[in-house]
């Protein structure tokens, strides 16, 4: 069972429970592994579709420049 503490008083109710020997914790503080972000989102766009994107992204950077 996995449980996201949302508040750092939670932490102490199971810590109680844990006294009354009504559970038992098992590991603490477990660091969720989470994708890079490019991997995550790797292959959504095709080549083309990225390079119109970079190529918008650069004019929009010369525009902003320009002001």
């Amino acid at each position: 069972m996995l449980i996201q503490l949302m508040n750092q008083k939670a932490a102490g109710l199971l810590h109680e429970l844990e006294e009354l020997s009504l559970i038992k914790v098992l590991k603490e503080n477990i660091d969720i592994a989470t994708p890079k972000l490019s991997d995550k989102y790797r292959g959504i766009l095709s080549k083309e579709e990225g390079q119109k994107l970079n190529d918008h992204i650069d004019q929009m950077r010369k525009e902003w420049k320009n002001i």
